[in-house]
């Protein structure tokens, strides 16, 4: 059986073909080169070593983008263990959620993010020691403090490499298991083919490394082509991504449609002479038409919109330079088969709806402590995403929505029961549903439908008082855009609350 180590790979593919002192990483702090990668990651193998951690044991990774990440998730690669990528503004709730059901025995946490994790020791019997990073923090100094481990251990393609929790779009996140060939099927899928990424290019990815997404855009990609990529710490706003964009000139920039729509509405963003972008792209949730037709007349950029998914990995259909339709996802990408299933299980015609299926080499293994979830998403060769498409007459492939009732926010789904269920506890609130509604970007965010008890008023300030209430108790990005109160719910007999009634209200208000 033939031995793969991805992280032995990513990090001595550039060393060895005469880029040891090209910049790899710029972040907040400095630029550091593909040698000082490949010496970093080796340090941190040997550290993850003498903690005591062994191959295939688990250790969760809370930490903000800069190159300590990288380095770090592939240094426990590079020795066997198992790292897990986590969203650094969930809950605590959620951070003890995946510690437990991951059993990982380290959880190496940004000193920021402290307060989230100090009681989590008490809390959860199988987290042994929480290691602090960021400038000045532990793991600087226990990484400096051993020798660069010179071999990797010897893993291979099929093995589970590392896990991405999903964002929870039926109830618990799910611990999603990659294997280390996945990396280099989404370079040969997409990277080299599409957005033809070489060591010339300077890649920004406003999605986070902790994404499938941002993960690809910003480790895989790069180090496999030996490009440079800008690293930022900080929330992507209008201000911080504009910074970025015109001090470093990268060519190649990763976003979403909110973030989008918001650098063309900022004042201070720059022309098109002032930047060197030669391409962009968007995933995560659908790409309004107008936003990519303004953003390419601004700027004279394309932005390739795509889907992937936790699961594939990264985008498995997407448009191309030569190949792009505003408005669609465009087609398979070469290395994916797709299909599109009605409810019986039957192939669709063209224009018909159903929900798409997807077959490629980059599907994770399965869910972590959850066969039944597994079994219902990755059946046989193909996988099934939960989204509901349509191919049009040209042959690209159209969104048209989720199959359940989810909505993704920024690109991350969110569960509108886990909203209604922070807003029901409120005192002033009797029933609440909540559905995904448009702004006039045209992107998603959650609505809610409130029935107040007998004894309050519908009010402007309560309005912005329940918005502030489900903030302090789940991640911003979740709380209700808009808040309508009304007299009562639409249900079935039976009780049950019929939301599609309050979508189509949406659509028609």
């Amino acid at each position: 059986m033939s031995s793969y180590n991805a992280a032995a790979e990513l990090v001595s593919k550039n060393t060895s073909n005469g880029l040891a002192d090209k910049i790899a990483y710029i972040d907040d702090v400095g630029s550091y080169s593909f040698s000082d990668l490949e010496t970093r990651v080796q340090r941190t193998a040997s550290a993850i070593q003498a903690i005591g951690l062994q191959r295939e044991q688990r250790v969760l990774l809370c930490m903000l983008d800069s190159f300590e990440l990288p380095s770090t998730f592939l240094g426990c690669i590079y020795t066997g263990v198992i790292p897990i990528l986590t969203n650094t503004v969930l809950t605590k709730d959620d951070y003890a959620y995946m510690l437990k059901d991951s059993r990982a025995r380290i959880a190496i946490v940004d000193r920021s993010l402290s307060n989230q994790f100090i009681s989590l020791i008490e809390d959860v019997p199988t987290l042994e020691k929480i290691i602090f990073s960021g400038s000045g923090e532990e793991l600087s100094e226990l990484i400096s403090s051993h020798e660069p481990s010179l071999l990797h251990e010897e893993t291979h393609k099929d093995e589970a490499c590392f896990w991405l929790y999903s964002s929870g779009s039926t109830g618990r996140p799910k611990g999603t298991v990659h294997k280390h060939s996945s990396f280099r099927t989404t370079v040969e899928n997409y990277a080299d083919p599409v957005l033809k990424i070489n060591a010339d290019d300077i890649l920004f990815s406003a999605a986070k490394l902790f994404f499938a997404y941002g993960l690809g855009n910003a480790l895989t990609f790069p180090l496999s082509a030996g490009a440079t990529t800008v690293l930022m710490a900080e929330r992507p706003t209008p201000e911080s991504v504009t910074q970025r964009l015109t001090q470093y000139s990268p060519t190649v920039f990763f976003g979403v449609p909110t973030l989008y729509a918001a650098l063309l509405n900022y004042e201070n963003f720059p022309s098109k002479k002032d930047l060197s972008l030669r391409l962009c792209t968007s995933a995560g949730e659908a790409l309004p038409i107008d936003l990519a037709t303004r953003w390419e007349a601004q700027l004279g950029v394309k932005i390739l919109d795509g889907i992937g998914s936790t699961e594939m990995l990264h985008i498995f259909l997407s448009n191309k330079e030569d190949s792009y339709k505003y408005g669609t996802t465009g087609t398979p990408l070469d290395g994916y088969e797709l299909k599109i299933l009605n409810e019986s299980g039957a192939e669709v015609n063209r224009r018909e709806i159903g929900e798409l299926y997807v077959k490629g080499e980059s599907a994770a293994l399965m869910y972590w402590n959850n066969q039944k979830k597994s079994r219902t998403t990755f059946q046989g060769e193909w996988t099934r995403t939960g989204d509901k498409y349509e191919i049009d007459d040209e042959g690209f492939y159209v969104y048209c929505g989720r199959s359940d009732d989810m909505m993704k926010v920024g690109g991350i789904y969110v569960s509108p029961t886990e909203v209604e269920n922070a807003l029901t506890t409120h005192l002033a609130v009797l029933e609440v549903a909540v559905v995904a509604q448009k702004d006039k970007e045209g992107l998603v965010k959650p609505k809610a439908y409130v029935v107040l008890n007998s004894e309050s008023n519908a009010s402007t300030s309560l309005e912005d008082e329940l918005k502030e209430y489900v903030k302090q108790s789940l991640a911003p990005y979740k709380y209700p855009r808009w808040v309508e109160f009304v007299a009562e719910l639409p249900k079935t007999a039976t009780g049950k609350i019929q939301r599609f009634k309050l979508r189509d209200l949406v659509k028609t208000s």
